[in-house]
């Protein structure tokens, strides 16, 4: 493993556009503890330099954003969009929930056990033309389109689903099947 100078670190951090007070708060080190190693006035521990080196080179990394990995055209249901017609889209893509858009903003979602309830209540009265309005559920969490993939991941740790947004509008999807390729390449 290659130990870098001091020089090194400093003119490593500058090409990567990084004040001294942004590399130590992602290390977990103070502002002082960067500027004396860059200085070469410590000998900083292993662990402290193994941080720094960390730090540098995932901030070298291209840094991979939800417009790289959402995927598009989002399937959805709109709010007056009746339940029958949800599960003919559902089917048709082969999905267990959809998104519902109201103007192309997310309102909520529909899933396949919101449909199984709503079948089971066919036996009350008949659900065929009831409106998706009334079955949905609390909607996919949604992200800006820069958002980091990293924060992506752990939302989906918890999630189905995380909408993008551009603009106040859907632009894409990302499941946790998106993230596959992803988690393979590292």
């Amino acid at each position: 493993m290659h130990i870098p100078t001091p020089e090194e670190i400093k003119a490593r951090r500058e090409i990567l556009g990084m004040k001294q007070i942004e590399l130590a708060e992602k290390a977990g080190i103070s502002q002082s503890m960067v500027a004396r190693i860059e200085s070469g006035s410590v000998d900083p521990r292993v662990s402290t330099m193994a941080k720094i080196v960390h730090v540098l080179n995932a901030m070298a990394r291209p840094r991979t954003t939800a417009t790289a990995v959402m995927h598009t055209p989002v399937i959805s249901v709109g709010v007056e969009d009746t339940i029958t017609q949800a599960v003919d889209i559902m089917e048709k893509y082969n999905i267990s929930q959809v998104p519902v858009l109201e103007k192309g903003v997310p309102v909520g979602c529909i899933s396949e056990s919101t449909i199984v309830n709503a079948i089971e209540d066919q036996s009350e009265h008949r659900t065929q033309g009831e409106q998706v309005k009334h079955y949905m559920e609390s909607g996919f969490p949604t992200v800006p389109h820069d958002m980091d993939i990293e924060t992506v991941i752990r939302i989906l740790q918890h999630r189905h689903a995380v909408l993008v947004m551009d603009g106040g509008r859907v632009r894409g999807v990302i499941t946790k099947h998106d993230l596959i390729p992803l988690i393979m390449d590292r």
